[in-house]
């Protein structure tokens, strides 16, 4: 059976956030496929809801784009969710931990180098001896590095060698939607058993939760009950808590009592060493040049990597040609930037500027108007998504703004680039112009 569905969800990687697509599309798989009707499976009734309601539009892109005989899809809840009582006897339904975790996220998979060798040691560490290692376990980085990956191991993990421990894993979004949707049918004590009663409470970027005072509030006493009772706590974020604007002082201070880790952009050694890995796995016989290609013209992230593999493969196998190295620079010709075609940060400027009728100096001035603000912030979106610039060089460019005021503006555009379709397709414009 053709595994459409496993097309479409390579085609929204690129189309959603990658919150959203960790907390609600990774862990959906193919059920059927019966004449134009797709069935996919979910984990949840929280995740099929999310489905129907919020990717709808994405979903036919995609059918479109790839030229997909579907016409139907329907979600099917797979697995048996965990289920707590709430205090009127009916059942609320969380994700079943078992089911969330990938279970090619192990660490056997896990590609050790420099820029995370510390993680992987404290996150194994955890697995070894959860609660008397670390605790909690602050894993921070940007997108694509290998977070999501640790956490997982550490849950499969822990359920290999601990199998009598209550694992409990969500996302930062996830616990927030859950929280909400208790809150509005009276069910919260349903979710205080839930998530208080874990032996270990694994949540993936929490820095979801910045901004949202109720549902840090609810977070720092679930924090405090577990960690009170030696209960192990693994956290994972895009920036270090110091650097993560909204988040209160209190929860911020919690988030420092144990070991903060972060994992840095692969080298070129560990971008070869990986793309190895995963060739291995797959059975794909990826030559040394190929390789070295795909290492040298992709960005920083693993994720990237993946992608490109399986672009090859694709294309390989589409195309009936062997890769070799002719083929995967015209398969792969979309990569990031070469040398020769590197973006600078002035074209940027320059095309944020003449697209809300400014000049590049009025990007640079120090005030928090808003006709220059918001193209200021959209600028610093742009400049991080094309170039290799750190926070405080692209906080530098625009007159010396703190780079926490960078991540906060980036992190601002990024969600309404996830809400507003406008704002999507002028972002997609914007970067296409500049390439």
């Amino acid at each position: 059976m053709t595994n459409v569905w496993a097309q479409i969800k390579t085609f929204l990687q690129s189309k959603v956030t990658t919150e959203a697509y960790r907390n609600w599309i990774q862990n959906t798989e193919q059920e059927s496929l019966e004449g134009t009707t797709l069935r996919v499976r979910v984990p949840d009734e929280l995740t099929k809801q999310w489905m129907e309601q919020e990717f709808p539009e994405q979903i036919r892109s995609a059918l479109d784009h790839l030229a997909l005989p579907v016409r139907t899809i329907r979600y099917d809840i797979g697995a048996a969710p965990l289920a707590a009582p709430s205090p009127s006897g009916e059942l609320i339904a969380f994700a079943n931990p078992i089911t969330q975790l990938n279970t090619r996220f192990s660490f056997d998979t896990f590609v050790v180098g420099s820029s995370n060798q510390f993680a992987h040691a404290a996150a194994k560490a955890v697995a070894t001896s959860p609660s008397r290692s670390y605790n909690p376990l602050f894993i921070y980085g940007g997108a694509g590095l290998g977070k999501t990956h640790l956490m997982h191991a550490i849950g499969q993990s822990l359920f290999q060698h601990y199998g009598s421990m209550r694992i409990v894993y969500t996302a930062g979004e996830r616990f927030m939607n859950e929280m909400v949707t208790c809150i509005k049918t009276d069910r919260m004590n349903s979710f205080h058993r839930h998530y208080r009663s874990a032996d270990v409470l694994l949540v993936d970027d929490i820095h979801i939760l910045a901004g949202k005072e109720r549902t840090q509030e609810e977070f720092f006493h679930t924090f405090n009950e577990l960690y009170d009772h030696q209960k192990q706590i693994v956290l994972t974020s895009d920036s270090a808590p110091k650097n993560t604007p909204g988040l209160v002082e209190r929860l911020r201070s919690r988030f420092e009592w144990g070991l903060m880790v972060d994992i840095q952009p692969p080298d070129l050694e560990t971008k070869m060493a990986i793309l190895t890995k995963k060739a291995e796995a797959e059975g794909i016989d990826l030559p040394d040049d190929v390789r070295l290609y795909i290492a040298r013209h992709t960005k920083s992230s693993v994720r990237e990597l993946e992608g490109a593999l399986v672009k090859l493969v694709a294309s390989s196998a589409v195309l009936g040609h062997k890769i070799n190295l002719a083929m995967a620079q015209q398969a792969l010709k979309h990569l990031g930037q070469t040398p020769e075609k590197r973006v600078h940060n002035d074209a940027i400027l320059k095309a944020v500027a003449e697209h809300f009728g400014l000049q590049v100096s009025q990007l640079k001035q120090k005030t928090n108007a808003r006709h220059i603000a918001y193209p200021r912030q959209v600028a610093m979106y742009i400049i991080k998504e094309l170039t290799q610039a750190s926070l405080p060089e692209i906080g530098r460019m625009f007159g010396g703004k703190h780079h926490t005021t960078v991540l906060h503006s980036i992190q601002k555009i990024e969600q309404l680039r996830n809400k507003d379709q406008d704002v999507h397709k002028m972002l997609n414009n914007l970067i296409d112009s500049i390439h």
